[in-house]
């Protein structure tokens, strides 16, 4: 249901992405940019967006929504090419292709991540929706993306680095660095269709749930999958002695761990659904399932 509702809008919100940066500069910053942001991958923010919003209201223009999730894969995009720095996670592949900081240089990566946090901002600000509703996102986003959210996650995800931390304290790294976004993607949804603060607050769960399952997915995967079924070097986390979840509790407990966490985005759809009794609630439970490990 959800690869069917995905390939309904996927080529023309690409194509939206493909218009959002003008060649303006006469550098090689806008190509820089444009590397990183078209390069192939998941879509996975905007797409959990536009299905919450689908979800919530069937009525909504989905076009409407475009610069909103244009916004939150300008960010999580610029997190990437910073985050495959030298001085960060000093990685050369990403979605694989060379990082942006190998096919340029890393002052253009540095810049061109900063162009892409800052358009994001430009993109909420000229969308055609209500005025509350974009002041609003507006400081979801900065909340979320910032010191107190993905940013803030990120430090802390260094600081941890050759360290033994708790299960509680990796959760708390991953409920920032992965989870804050997906919370923006959820909570927006609710913003855009005037869900109620409950209804928010449960959508708000249910990204930072969804956080918790990917980050620790993806730690699996970083283990039991190939560099070319990641687009990125295969057990960098390991090489770089990161804490992770199969690190500390072991490949099957890890696993056991991910499906609880499913399971909790599941009870919280349930929550949703006893405010709106008549939710279809499909669409975002085929988000979920997709999120599946499936073996190789």
């Amino acid at each position: 249901m959800f690869s069917v509702f995905k390939d309904k809008y996927q080529s023309d919100f690409e194509s939206y992405l493909a218009q959002s940066v003008d060649l303006t500069s006469d550098t090689q910053l806008e190509e820089a940019m444009n590397y990183a942001l078209l390069a192939p991958g998941k879509r996975l923010r905007p797409f959990l967006l536009f299905a919450v919003v689908a979800t919530l209201d069937s009525t909504v223009d989905m076009k409407q929504v475009y610069p909103v999730a244009a916004a939150l894969e300008m960010i999580h995009t610029y997190s990437l090419i910073h985050d495959d720095l030298p001085a960060m996670d000093d990685d050369d592949l990403r979605r694989g292709r060379p990082a942006v900081h190998k096919k340029f240089s890393e002052a253009t990566a540095i810049l061109a991540g900063d162009a892409l946090l800052t358009e994001a901002f430009q993109q909420i600000a000229v969308a055609n929706i209500p005025p509350q509703q974009a002041m609003d996102l507006t400081c979801l986003l900065a909340s979320t993306a910032g010191y107190q959210g993905m940013v803030g996650g990120q430090q802390a995800d260094m600081n941890a680095e050759e360290q033994r931390v708790s299960l509680e304290e990796l959760q708390s790294i991953h409920l920032r660095k992965t989870g804050e976004l997906l919370k923006f993607a959820c909570t927006a949804g609710g913003i855009l269709t005037d869900g109620s603060d409950q209804t928010k607050a449960y959508l708000s769960e249910l990204g930072l749930r969804l956080g918790l399952a990917y980050q620790i997915r993806d730690d699996i995967l970083d283990i039991i999958s190939s560099q070319d079924e990641l687009g990125k070097p295969a057990g960098s986390d390991v090489a770089a002695n990161k804490s992770t979840y199969p690190s500390l509790l072991g490949l099957e407990q890890a696993r056991k761990l991910f499906e609880q966490e499913l399971q909790n985005c599941q009870d919280i759809l349930l929550k949703i659904k006893t405010i709106h009794p008549g939710l279809n609630d499909g669409l975002l439970d085929s988000f979920i399932v997709q999120l599946e490990i499936k073996e190789g």
